[in-house]
């Protein structure tokens, strides 16, 4: 079995932008957020999720268009311009002129298949020939995924939001989870704060019963 080479699929354009050399690592980061509400007579503030993180792929790309001394060259080192390889990959943070955005990437090598957005690219120069050109190259990328709400809901879909529902409010629990939960949309709070005459959302208590009106 021959080596898989890794590439990069681009939305909107045919064909792979290459990778020169597969990277040696790469490294996944995953987190989630949490705030802290203090809540009079209780030692110590409570600790409530509020969501998850986007993961983050960060992988360096080594390349190098380097050729040394050969008798075919006549003793003398040559390359090409490395940075027209590296070039490629910086407009990936570029905005495309018909999506209005960068373009989503897709990074691609063996099992790992990361759906994302580039949102950093680090570009270090460490080879150059006597003329001053640039012949070697480490490039550092960092990816973030872009999460899809939509496709979430279809593994755990969300109540239908058609008919006015009842909650009682549980100690953490705050409108916006009822609007994530009912609607799939957080935003929605207002709708619930609307019609249940709740002015301030961050004067509910718990054991306080709750209309989830139809929308």
């Amino acid at each position: 079995m021959g080596l898989e080479k890794a590439y990069l699929e681009v939305e909107g354009k045919s064909g792979h932008v290459p990778v020169m050399f597969n990277p040696s690592e790469y490294n996944l980061s995953r987190g989630v957020n949490y705030a802290e509400k203090k809540i009079p007579g209780l030692e110590g503030p409570v600790t409530q999720f509020l969501s998850g993180e986007n993961i983050t792929l960060d992988i360096t790309l080594v390349f190098d268009t380097y050729e040394p001394p050969t008798l075919q060259n006549k003793g003398k080192e040559g390359g090409s311009d490395v940075t027209v390889k590296t070039r490629e990959l910086a407009r990936l943070l570029s905005i495309d002129g018909k999506l209005h955005r960068p373009p989503m990437v897709w990074f691609i090598w063996g099992t790992l298949q990361f759906h994302g957005i580039v949102t950093k690219i680090e570009e270090s120069y460490t080879m150059f020939l006597a003329s001053g050109m640039p012949v070697r190259a480490k490039v550092k990328l960092t990816f973030q995924s872009v999460y899809d709400a939509a496709k979430d809901k279809m593994k755990a879909p969300f109540e239908s939001p058609d008919r006015t529902k009842v909650r009682t409010i549980h100690e953490g629990e705050q409108l916006w989870h009822y609007a994530w939960e009912e609607y799939g949309d957080p935003e929605l709070w207002r709708v619930i704060a609307k019609e249940n005459g709740i002015r301030n959302p961050l004067a509910i208590v718990p054991g306080q019963k709750v209309k989830l009106p139809a929308l």
